[in-house]
């Protein structure tokens, strides 16, 4: 009875031994791996910092003055004359929109439109996937990527 009382020990023994450490590896490579699967923060080049200056609380501009600031902008935006047939739109790509001479991604990049900038829309191509627009209060005119812009009015 004593050998097969030791050999269940072994057997139990090695059963919970393996258990343990395929545990402690399943773990393990939990760790390893959630660490691995988190995105790392946006990296920040000199180039950025340099051309964009640091936005503070004190340097915006606050209350009223802010707000008669925005309003001149959309008003002057808004008693403009369009073209038959063109229409107003808000930019809404967060990375703002590249004006283009052509409608093609491989056409020459002649400007750009911010993010939350008005842009008039003159025309779209063909297929609906490019719009020929002006920005308002100039004559600069280009093709830019259809989606990326709600309507306004």
């Amino acid at each position: 009875m004593s050998a097969l009382s030791n050999l269940l020990q072994l057997i139990f023994g090695v059963t919970i031994g393996l258990t343990i450490l395929s545990l402690g590896g399943v773990a393990a490579g939990y760790l390893f791996f959630s660490r691995l699967a988190v995105t790392p923060e946006r990296p920040v080049f000199t180039e950025e910092v340099a051309s964009s200056p640091p936005v503070t609380a004190a340097a915006s501009p606050a209350g009223p003055a802010a707000d008669t600031a925005e309003a001149t902008e959309v008003s002057a935006a808004a008693n403009e004359v369009l073209e038959p047939g063109a229409y107003r739109m808000r930019v809404t790509w967060p990375d703002g929109l590249s004006l283009r001479a052509e409608p093609e991604l491989d056409a020459e990049q002649i400007g750009g439109i911010a993010y939350d900038e008005i842009m008039i829309v003159l025309e779209s191509s063909d297929d609906g996937s490019w719009d020929r627009v002006r920005l308002p209060g100039s004559d600069e005119q280009g093709w830019v990527k259809a989606g990326n812009a709600e309507r306004i009015e």
